[in-house]
Order: structure tokens, then C-alpha cells, then sequence
């Protein structure tokens, strides 16, 4: 008798499934995608493997290089078997992969049967194979959609670039829109300008009471109250030491704080960036692994979590029941709410019948698995297992108490408004497990203060009064987890494509990395002014956005791909040729930063350029002088002491990373950029954490403390 055969995408993948079908199933792997477009065709009328033929797209695929072979061992095992199980990832790009698997290898349609399954266990993959269903056709079309709607513009906007700006640059729907954010954002710094203002803060106690601080907020009644200099702050803290400090109102009231629902794809980038400092492509491929399977003893091998391409934060029923129980079993009734909580996400595009990304069993606890994974396996299961323990436990509860104080009877008769604001925690409820970290936000202090009981019209005894100059901050600069929270917040790319989009626009140069934050290079800044000036429909936020939601609607089956591409391609298509023949050059010499070093052959300056290693100096007078120099970042190797660290660029991934110009004598190198002033304990380099923190490079020193930001050079 035949066995049925089972086609997934990865071997990982295809031992533990196998494992749980047993014998009667054939399990093979089709190593990932096998058809892309044809790259050459021998008909004219077929460009990039996109035919266009009246009103329609006719696309043209051929088996990927190097894929032939797996193709035939499909082809030959689906002919012997009776029934083909395609079980492909659960997703649009795994429906597409299961069609051009059913076309590429000739599998007749009528055995085919499609399965899906958000968890790699053996009760999900029995539930899968006892409910089998036909491949989704709109599913289909609306990633095929999404391939030849990138592919058209990259193939149409990239050679634009390469004529009028550089030759080797690239654009796409997306990557363009992502780097126009980082652009924007910089040009906004840029243009910012400070402004100075000052604090004032009171210490007072009634009585016998406890000490506590308080803000100035009004005068005279004005909320809106801004104090611009020292002479006026001045003026304001003599008068008002001269006033009487009473209570004018105090509320307390309990307030409650909710833990945040299980990880989608987005959310686990951002918080693995923040807490664990991956990346995003180093998160999702550690979470491949841990999805695909595991071996967590001698026999068995399962995966460990959900599927880690989502954007919804649903959860199953019955994993809602497990985590809650164990909530129960571990913490007490008193960290568990009285049901099961359940999230929803209003973002357009989430598809609800998803399962947010989650531990296949929450009894698999981080330390039982320790010592089956590897330590980053381990870290971001940690991660994820605690995020969904906590997202079904007990709020957080806290007293928060508000005094607003009045101060009258000045020597100018004016009348101060300051105000005092604690919480105090009550009762710890999720936060005893996790808390999610945010982008940007500094912890304020005065809000942890444990404030007195006081009545109102209660005279204060002031005893200390600081004014403070401050100054207005422009905004901060993307990190990766707070651009790939624009994208999602904006309606950009999906679930899948984030990673891709992070590790594209750092390979093409267009922004780099410092200290954890994009800022972009000059190359950036061109091409990005450039594709606004003459496609500013492409580099459009909302034009980009309303794509996704037409992309949509094509997968739920209310708009046809065919149509909605013409829609898009004519006037597009125009715009590119119009650009292409009258469109304006860009100055070469606009591409280069021009640096203070001088080019010891020519004495032209040198400036920094780009290249296949990454940047680097050339000379300025190229090509009669082809001098190059490696980009120096002025430290010093902490290794050989001779050589200085280079910026250099990983050629088979994404990132830069920084090593000795003595290379390959000294073979120094560490993956971030190191600050310019040493350990104050050892004198190796010191490395960034976050924005105001570093630590030793040094293993046997493991010094921390603050980053001088006076005496750091911000690149």
C-alpha cells in the first residue's frame, strides 16, 4: 500500500512532523520556495518573468536554480502516493508555496489536499490532517499579487536610479517608504531648535508628616504656565517663598494596570530588540528553530512555540485553560484572574484566525529546557513564555494619590499651583513575571513616591525650593523596534516581511546603526529625495498603506489582482518613463561626504564612500587617482595597541561591524560601534548598551556606567 505523502518546507520541519504521523506518511522537504520568476525568457513581450498581455499580468515562473532535483523526487513521489498533503507554513506565503509545489512538480490537483497548523504538536497536527481542506486560490493570488507588485517596482524604479543618481542602487515598494521614514525623522532633528525653559520643584511636609516633592504647574490659574529664563525663575522662587502653602485637594484612588497580550510578530521583534538586543532577523530565525522542533530528551522532539509569523493576538481555548491553570497551580488564585483573558487587535490587515506567538505548553518552563537549547534559544523562550504567562494574570493594582497644593499671601499677590503625584504599588499581580519595556521613555521618579495622607486646606511647611534649567529635546531617532512599530502603526509590509525590510535598507547602505539608533547616510538622503521629488505616489505613506489594503482584499476574495495591478502599473509606468526622459541627473559629488583627511598621493580630500566591504575613504579625485583608505572610527585596537578600528561590512549578512586595520595580523573585531573614551577600569573599549549606559568590552572587568555624552562623538 502507498504512503500518503506530506510536503513541508524545511527538514527540522519534516523530523518532528514525521515523528508524530508515524510510518503510513511520507514526509518530504522542499527546501523553502521552488518556482521564482523566470529571470530570462525567450519571448519578447516577457520581461523579468512579467508578461503583459492586454489588460492582464501573465507571470512566468521557472523551477529556482538548483532546486531541479527536489522538484523530480516530489514529482516522483507524489505520482506513487494516493494522497498529497501540502503543510506548508500557515500563511500566504505558505499557501503560495504550496501552489507553485502543486505546478512545479505536476502534482494532480485532484489528491491534493491542504493542512494547516499553528504549532508543531501531535494533538494540532491530528487535528490537521483530520480536517483537510482545498488550497486557498485568493490566498494565492494575493501573494502573487505582492510578489509582482514589488518586483515591478524594483525592476522599474532600481535602473531609474542606476541612470540618474548611481549604478548598483535599489528601490522597492516598501524599503523605499521605510528609509523615507528614517530620512524624515532625521530632517526633523535637524531642523529642531531648542528652547529653553525652567522647573520649579518644591519639598514640603505638613506637620509631622512625611517629605515630598511637587511641581510648580500654575499661576494665577494658567495651566499653561512656562517659565523661559533664570530671571524669571528667580523671581518666581522668591515669591513664592514668601507665600503660605496649604492643601487645596487630595484624591487617592486605586488604579489597576493590565499585562499585554501574547506576541505577534511585530511586538516580539520590538521587545527582543529592547530586551535581548536582537535583531530582527536574528530573532526570527532563532524563533524558526524553536517553532520547527526541538529534541528536549531522548525521544522526543517537538516545537516549542506557535507560529512566528503572525499579527494577531488571538489564543486557543484550550491554551488559555493550561496557562490560566498553571497561573493557579504556581502563583495562587490571587495572581489569576476569575477567567481567561482574551485580546483583540483594531489594526488593519491582523487576520484573527491566526494564534498570537506562544509557548506550545506552558509546563515546558524556560528552565526545564535549558539544557536542551542554546543560549539564545533559551533567552527567547524565556522571553515569550514569560509574556504569555503573564498576559493571563492579575493586574497590577496601585494606590495613586494626587495633592494639588495652593501658596497665597505672596509679597506680589500672585497665586502658585504645584502639584504632588505618587503610585504606590499594591499589589504586584503580572509584574511579579514581566513587564513589557518601552521605546524612548525615561522612568519618572516622582511617580513612585509614597505620598502622606493629608485634609484639605492642611497647612505645608516648605523646606526646600529648585528651580532647574532645562532645555527641549528634539525627537528621538528610530531604534529597529520603534520603525518596525511605525510600519505596523502605519499599515506597512505584514508580519513576514519586517525582518527583511530592517537587514535591505542597512545592506543597501541607505541607513546605518549607531548605538542601537538609524540614521541615515548620505546615499540615503539622495536617493530618498530623489524617488520624492518624481514618485512621490510610490514614497507616499497613505498610497503605500492603501497597497496593503487592497493586498487585503484580494486574499479575502472582494478585489481580483489582475485589475488592481493595472490600476496601480499605467500611471506608474508613465511617470517612469517621463523620469527616465526628462528626469534631471544627480550630482555625483552630492554621494560623498567630504572628510578633513587629504589623499597623501594627490592631495585631494578624501571622502567617505561606499563600496561591496562597505564605506571607506576614497579620493575625491577619482578616477585619475584611485586612492582608497579604510574608514577609521579613531579608536584604538585594544588588542595589538598599534592598529586603529575600521569600519567594515559583512558580506554574506547584514550589519557592519568594526575590526583592526591590522587585519589579518591582528584579528580583532567586536559588532557594535565602540565609544571613543576607554574603560575607566581597565582601558579596553567600552561599549553602548542604550542611549545613556555602556559596559567593558572586557569579559574579566564587566564595567557599567553612564555614557558622557560631552566627551562621545555622535556619528
Amino acid at each position: 500500500m502507498a504512503k500518503d505523502l506530506v510536503i513541508v518546507e524545511s527538514p527540522a520541519k519534516a523530523r518532528t512532523v514525521g515523528r508524530f504521523l508515524g510510518n503510513s506518511f511520507d514526509v518530504k522537504a522542499s527546501m523553502g520556495h521552488v518556482r521564482d520568476l523566470a529571470k530570462k525568457s525567450a519571448d519578447g513581450d516577457v520581461v523579468n518573468g512579467i508578461q503583459f498581455s492586454g489588460d492582464s499580468f501573465l507571470p512566468r515562473y521557472e523551477v529556482t536554480r538548483g532546486k531541479g532535483k527536489i522538484v523530480s523526487e516530489l514529482k516522483k513521489a507524489s505520482s506513487k502516493a494516493d494522497t498529497v498533503y501540502l503543510a506548508t507554513d500557515p500563511d500566504r506565503e505558505g499557501e503560495a508555496i504550496s501552489w507553485h509545489l502543486m505546478e512545479a512538480a505536476s502534482i494532480d490537483s485532484s489528491k491534493v489536499k491542504r493542512v494547516v497548523f499553528h504549532e508543531i504538536t501531535k494533538s494540532a497536527i491530528q487535528e490537521a490532517f483530520d480536517h483537510p481542506r482545498d488550497l486557498d486560490i485568493d490566498l494565492v493570488d494575493a501573494q502573487q499579487a505582492r510578489s509582482l507588485l514589488d518586483k515591478l517596482v524594483g525592476y522599474r524604479l532600481s535602473p531609474v536610479l542606476w541612470r540618474k543618481v548611481k549604478t548598483n542602487l535599489s528601490a522597492g515598494r516598501v524599503q523605499s517608504v521605510a528609509v523615507r521614514m528614517v530620512v524624515d525623522k532625521e530632517k526633523e532633528i535637524q531642523a529642531f531648535v531648542s528652547e529653553e525653559f525652567w522647573k520649579i520643584e518644591a519639598i514640603m511636609n505638613g506637620n509631622k508628616s512625611q517629605s515630598f516633592k511637587a511641581n510648580l504647574i500654575s499661576l494665577n490659574g494658567d495651566n499653561n504656565l512656562v517659565i523661559p529664563n533664570e530671571e524669571k525663575a528667580l523671581s518666581i522662587e522668591k515669591d513664592v517663598r514668601s507665600g503660605n502653602f496649604s492643601v487645596a485637594n487630595f484624591t487617592q484612588k486605586e488604579a489597576k494596570r493590565r499585562p499585554s497580550p501574547p506576541f505577534i510578530t511585530s511586538t516580539l521583534q520590538q521587545e527582543s530588540s529592547r530586551r535581548l538586543r536582537f535583531s530582527a532577523s536574528r530573532t526570527m530565525s532563532i524563533a524558526q528553530r524553536l517553532y520547527e522542533g526541538k529534541e528536549i530528551g531522548e525521544s522526543e522532539e517537538v516545537g516549542l512555540i506557535t507560529y512566528m509569523r503572525t499579527d494577531s493576538t488571538n489564543v486557543s481555548q484550550t491554551a488559555l485553560n493550561e496557562t490560566l491553570e498553571f497561573v493557579r497551580s504556581t502563583y495562587g488564585n490571587r495572581y489569576a484572574p476569575d477567567k481567561p483573558r482574551s485580546y483583540s487587535r483594531r489594526v488593519q490587515g491582523a487576520q484573527e484566525a491566526h494564534e498570537a506567538i506562544r509557548p506550545t505548553s506552558v509546563a515546558r518552563t524556560p528552565d526545564s529546557l535549558k539544557s536542551y537549547l542554546q543560549p539564545d534559544e533559551h533567552r527567547l523562550y524565556q522571553l515569550i513564555w514569560r509574556r504569555m504567562v503573564a498576559s493571563q494574570m492579575s493586574d497590577s493594582i496601585y494606590d495613586r494619590t494626587v495633592i494639588d497644593i495652593k501658596v497665597d499671601g505672596c509679597d506680589t499677590g500672585s497665586e502658585y499651583g504645584f502639584r504632588a503625584a505618587g503610585s504606590v504599588l499594591k499589589f504586584d499581580g503580572f509584574r511579579i513575571l514581566y513587564t513589557e519595556r518601552v521605546d524612548d521613555q525615561e522612568e519618572d521618579n516622582d511617580e513612585d513616591q509614597g505620598l502622606p495622607q493629608l485634609d484639605i486646606n492642611q497647612s505645608l511647611v516648605l523646606s526646600e525650593i529648585n528651580p532647574e534649567q532645562n532645555f527641549t529635546q528634539p525627537p528621538p531617532r528610530f531604534t529597529e523596534a520603534s520603525l518596525i512599530r511605525n510600519l505596523e502603526k502605519e499599515g506597512i509590509g505584514r508580519p513576514s516581511t519586517y525582518a527583511t525590510i530592517m537587514g535591505t535598507i542597512q545592506d543597501r547602505d541607505y541607513v546605518i546603526s549607531e548605538r542601537g539608533r538609524f540614521q541615515p547616510t548620505i546615499l540615503g538622503n539622495v536617493v530618498t529625495d530623489y524617488l520624492v521629488d518624481n514618485f512621490e505616489k510610490i514614497m507616499d505613506i497613505g498610497f503605500t498603506s492603501n497597497m496593503e489594503k487592497s493586498l487585503d482584499e484580494v486574499a479575502n476574495g472582494i478585489l481580483k489582482w489582475n485589475p488592481m495591478l493595472l490600476d496601480f502599473y499605467k500611471p506608474f509606468d508613465e511617470t517612469v518613463e517621463k523620469v527616465i526622459e526628462t528626469g534631471p541627473r544627480v550630482d555625483r559629488n552630492l554621494l560623498h561626504e567630504i572628510t578633513d583627511t587629504f589623499c597623501e598621493k594627490c592631495e585631494n580630500p578624501m571622502a567617505i564612500k561606499t563600496g561591496r566591504y562597505g564605506r571607506f575613504l576614497g579620493c575625491t579625485g577619482f578616477p585619475e587617482c584611485k586612492n582608497i583608505l579604510p574608514l577609521l572610527i579613531g579608536v584604538t585596537c585594544p588588542k595589538c595597541k598599534e592598529g586603529e578600528l575600521a569600519e567594515k561590512k559583512r558580506i554574506h549578512r547584514s550589519g557592519r561591524f568594526f575590526g583592526c586595520q591590522n587585519y589579518p595580523k591582528c584579528e580583532f573585531a567586536v559588532n557594535v560601534r565602540p565609544l571613543d573614551t576607554p574603560c575607566p577600569e581597565c582601558d579596553w573599549i567600552m561599549l553602548p548598551v542604550n542611549t545613556s549606559s555602556a559596559r567593558c568590552h572586557s569579559k574579566e572587568c564587566g564595567y557599567r556606567g553612564p555614557i558622557n555624552s560631552e566627551k562621545e562623538t555622535v556619528r
